[in-house]
């Protein structure tokens, strides 16, 4: 049987993303920020992704539309399949026209699918 402290251990071992349903704290790993989408999911993103051009955008996007906030967790004004797909571009390195096409076409509103 193990103890409780090595399922921890290992429970926690490897994790770059915990899912929404697991936990509901804002504090993220350490070298990670934790956001939120519109539609409540919870993505923790290593801080390297602050250099991010999509990041700046979604921050400054954010600070828009919910204004800045010392209390509570950050919500990006995206939902999280937007979200998802500008991490793979950010993953995959996507080159800086693929950046600045995602970016051009994205408003607050098409962010969040309310023109589809």
């Amino acid at each position: 049987m193990f103890s409780p402290k090595k399922l921890v251990k290992m429970a926690t071992v490897g994790r770059r993303r915990v899912p929404p349903s697991s936990s509901s704290s804002t504090i993220a790993e350490k070298g990670h920020f934790v956001v939120y989408t519109v539609d409540g999911r919870r993505f923790e993103m290593p801080l390297s992704y602050l250099h991010s051009r999509i990041f700046h955008e979604l921050f400054r996007m954010s600070e828009e539309e919910f204004g800045l906030s010392s209390e509570g967790p950050i919500t990006l004004p995206c939902d999280a399949s937007f979200m998802e797909y500008a991490v793979s571009l950010i993953q995959r390195g996507a080159g800086e026209d693929l950046e600045e096409a995602l970016l051009s076409s994205v408003s607050s509103a098409q962010c969040t699918g309310r023109l589809r």
